[in-house]
Parts: C-alpha cells; sequence; structure tokens
C-alpha cells in the first residue's frame, strides 16, 4: 500500500510532545511490513539532520490559491535503519522559525497560513513526484485541510481515489482562526458552512479534518469514547457523535529499540524483568545527577511532563510539602513549560534539599535516566488522549500513579491490594487529595508489601507496548478508508 502522513513534528528530526514519537515509530513499523511510506513535515530551523540528506532540483510549486502560487526547496532525508521516505519543506517566511507552534508570546500569529501551506504542500508534492498514494494519513489541526483539500480541490483530478484518514491527537487544540484561510487555502466558499469548517463564525481545522476524512482515528480506546461527550468533545462532541461509525481508537505502541532498559545505552547499567539488579545503580546515579541525598531505600517518585493544566502538575506542586512531612520518599521533576508551576518547581527545590529536585527543561539522556531509577512515575492528568511516558516507566518498571482517564486507562492495569497483580496505581478524580492518597498508597506498597511492589515492576515490564498490534490496526483502518472511497465515486 502506498501512504503519505502529513505531519507537523516528526522524531527523531523535530519533537515537541507523544505526535512526533507515534508517527515516527508507525512510519517504521509500516515501511519493514513492505509500504511504501513517505512523510512530509515542514523545515523548520529547530530540525535536526539525522540520517542523510539530499536536495531536489527543482523547487516544489504549492498552489494556494486560485491566483497565487509559492515555491518551496525540498529535501528528503533517509534514516539508516529503514527505508521510509521523509520530505521537508524548506520556506523560511512561515517555517525558518524555531519553535514548531508557538514563540516565547504565544502562538505564532501566522499559524493559519503556516499550516494550511503544509496541507496544501502535501498534496502538491504528490502531484509533483508522479506519485498516487493509496491513503494520505494526516495529523492532528495543522493538517486538518488535507482531507478538505482531498473533497473539494482534488476531488476529481489525479487523487480522486485517495483515500484520507485523519488522527485527532489532542482535541483541546483545533486550529480556529477567521474567515480569511478560505482565501488564502484557495478553498470553496460553500465548504464555510457548520457541517465542514465553520465554527462559531470562524475556520476550525480540526472540524474540517473531521468532517471530510474517509476515516477518523484517535490515540486509545477510551479518548475515542470520551470526546464524543460534552466534558471531554471540546465543543466538538456531536460532530464526532455523529462521525461515531468512522472514529476508531488505537492505543498508540512504543519503540522497544529505544526504550528498553536492557539495551538503553544512556542507562550506566543495563537490566530486565529478569534480572532487576542494575537499576540500583541507575537510581543512585539519578540521585547523584539531581542533588538528591543517596539513598537506595528511599521511594523516589519521578515525574517527566509538560507543564500546563493538561497534565496536572499542578496538583503535584501543590501537595509536596504534604507529602514530604508525612512520607519518606523524595521527588524529581524534569520538564519545561508554564513559567509560574516552573519557579513554584524551582522554590520547592531550593526548600525541600535532598528531597525535591527540579531539573527545568528537557534532556533526553536524563529522561532516560529518570525513567530507569524511579520507583514510581506520577502522571496526574486531567485528561491523556493517549500517553506514552507511563508506558516507558512501566517498561522501565517504574510503576505509574496515573489518573483515570484516556489511554492511561487502556495502558495500566490497577494494583490489586489483595492479589498483588496489576503494573499501576490509578485514581479517578483530578483533585489534590486523590493524588496524595494513591501516592501515599504506591509508598505503603513499597514500604510494607515489597513483595507486591515487586510484582508490579514485573509485570509492567513483560507487557508488550510494541507497535505491531497498533500497526495491524491501522493497516486494516487504511484498507477500510480506501474501500469506502472508492465505493463512493
Amino acid at each position: 500500500m502506498k501512504i503519505l502522513m502529513v505531519t507537523p513534528e516528526v522524531a527523531p528530526f523535530v519533537k515537541v510532545g507523544g505526535l512526533a514519537d507515534m508517527l515516527g515509530s508507525l512510519a517504521k513499523v509500516l515501511t519493514r511490513r513492505g509500504h511504501d511510506v513517505r512523510v512530509v513535515c515542514p523545515l523548520y530551523g529547530s530540525v535536526q539532520r539525522e540520517g542523510s540528506w539530499s536536495h531536489e532540483g527543482h523547487p516544489l510549486s504549492v498552489h494556494l490559491n486560485w491566483h497565487r502560487e509559492a515555491f518551496c526547496r525540498l529535501w528528503e532525508a533517509k534514516l539508516e535503519d529503514h527505508k521510509t521516505h521523509y520530505y521537508f519543506l524548506e520556506y523560511d517566511r512561515y517555517f525558518h522559525r524555531h519553535e514548531v507552534y508557538s514563540g516565547p508570546w504565544g502562538a505564532h500569529e501566522d499559524n493559519h497560513e503556516r499550516f494550511a501551506f503544509l496541507s496544501r504542500a502535501a498534496i502538491d508534492l504528490c502531484y509533483s513526484l508522479d506519485w498516487v498514494p493509496d491513503v494520505i494519513h494526516a495529523h492532528d489541526w495543522p493538517c486538518g485541510l488535507v482531507p478538505v483539500y482531498l473533497n473539494s480541490r482534488d476531488r476529481y483530478g489525479p487523487l480522486g481515489q485517495t483515500a484520507s484518514v485523519f488522527t485527532i491527537h489532542n482535541l483541546e487544540h483545533q486550529g480556529i482562526f477567521g474567515r480569511e484561510v478560505m482565501d488564502f487555502a484557495g478553498l470553496p466558499y460553500d465548504l464555510f458552512r457548520p457541517d465542514g469548517l465553520e465554527s462559531m463564525g470562524s475556520v476550525n481545522m480540526m472540524k474540517g479534518g473531521i468532517y471530510h476524512a474517509t476515516k477518523l482515528t484517535t490515540v486509545s480506546p477510551t479518548y475515542a469514547k470520551e470526546i464524543q461527550t460534552p466534558e471531554g468533545g471540546c465543543g466538538l462532541n456531536h460532530v464526532l457523535h455523529f462521525r461515531a461509525g468512522d472514529l476508531i481508537g488505537i492505543l498508540n505502541g512504543i519503540d522497544a529499540e529505544v526504550w528498553n532498559p536492557s539495551g538503553d545505552p544512556f542507562l550506566p547499567e543495563a537490566y530486565s524483568a529478569d534480572d532487576l539488579s542494575g537499576k540500583a545503580t541507575c537510581k543512585r546515579l539519578c540521585q547523584e545527577a539531581l542533588g538528591l541525598e543517596v539513598d537506595p531505600h528511599v521511594a523516589l517518585f519521578v515525574s517527566i511532563s509538560r507543564l500546563c493544566a493538561q497534565k496536572g502538575i499542578d496538583l503535584l506542586a501543590t501537595i509536596v510539602p504534604r507529602i514530604l512531612a508525612n512520607m519518606h520518599v523524595q521527588i524529581a521533576y524534569l520538564g519545561t513549560g508554564e513559567q509560574a508551576l516552573e519557579h513554584r518547581l524551582m522554590e520547592l527545590s531550593h526548600h525541600y534539599p535532598g528531597r525535591m529536585a527540579s531539573y527545568i527543561g528537557y534532556d533526553n539522556p536524563m529522561a532516560h535516566l529518570l525513567e530507569a531509577g524511579a520507583d514510581f512515575f506520577v502522571m496526574p492528568s486531567r485528561f491523556e488522549p493517549c500517553g506514552l511516558t507511563q508506558m516507558y516507566s512501566m517498561a522501565y518498571g517504574s510503576p505509574p500513579i496515573a489518573r483515570a482517564t484516556g489511554g492511561l486507562v487502556d495502558s495500566v492495569d490497577p494494583y490489586n491490594e489483595h492479589t498483588g497483580e496489576g503494573t499501576g496505581f490509578l485514581f479517578e478524580d483530578p483533585t489534590e487529595d486523590a493524588l496524595y492518597y494513591t501516592m501515599g498508597w504506591a509508598c505503603s506498597t513499597y514500604y510494607d508489601r515489597p513483595e507486591h511492589y515487586k510484582a508490579l515492576q514485573v509485570n509492567g515490564m513483560k507487557k508488550d507496548f510494541s507497535w505491531s498490534h497498533s500497526a495491524d490496526q491501522y493497516e486494516q483502518v487504511y484498507s477500510w478508508a480506501v474501500e469506502a472511497r472508492r465505493s463512493s465515486l
């Protein structure tokens, strides 16, 4: 099958969140299964030039509206370990800046132009390559116009039989802009209606993708249900309920070649479910690196996350004094985000030296070390479409403490205190008390039921979070989409 993926980010080249990891892993596994997979992404100033790169001799012509076209330089990258074709769009006016979505003062004001350009360029690339994909897989609101183009301007051209699959990674971010998007993108105004792109008088790129895609996916089965409710639908629940028959929740996998404690190059000592001894070395070096008191016996709670309301780290920050006053534990945080929360976490680290540590920023080797050195991983998300770090933590023998929402429900098996079964701890309400008492429950399990704690570690490490099953499901969705598209002509 010929598959084009259109994305605003893709690992290992440029990453903001889990979308990049998902895209990079899925492309890799589909290529290894024999599919012709090609990926289109902007060439931001922050793109890491991994692998080998070459550029096309002729610029790519991008037909934005009926009276204007732009030309961008096209680069192709190939990684040594697989044959996926990665195409990067060099157009400095929109993409030369370092940031993907937003800068120091918020979202880029020209995001509607930047990502309409990406959607149109992806389609025009197919024409330039004389390559007609069976399916175009577009990701999140920045690529929401791809299905719209296929159902309008390109409906009766060479891509007329090309199906579209649109994946919702986070419904909270929808790409809402003024009506000028229609003119800039060269889209007919009869698409600006409630059963299309229009939302409260504005253009909603996410809504356009949802309405026009042949099939829809999101990144966990539970999240697929949540976004159809008024509480989780972010104003689009009625649209998603309308398309429920075409919406499939597929839990993301993780790249077991990258996240595997038995062969992780960032760890000082390897370990596995059969021999956990190396984890103690990782914990010691983790404590040393963060300035925590080196103590092999104290329970170490770790959180790696963006600092935003969704992730619930404010709940953790609020209860840190209470936890450290009543529990014999250490707490470590790695990440960045809202400045007020950054400052609060740093204040706590200064107030509780040796027991609380905050690393503001992101460091990939440090992230691997913290996953390995942790005794527990804290993930108190208010909502979580899928989440990957809880899977990383289980793979590394660090049972997660997570809210029962979205992909966290689908990936974490709740601990049963009577039988010792499970892979982590879940709590229902996004409140300080719920998080505090669940961390206390985990703490008591660590000290009072060590055999249960060991079972939680081993159970999590033996779970299969590879992309094999998820890739099976995506292949099925692609087949359904192609069949539906061709039968509709």
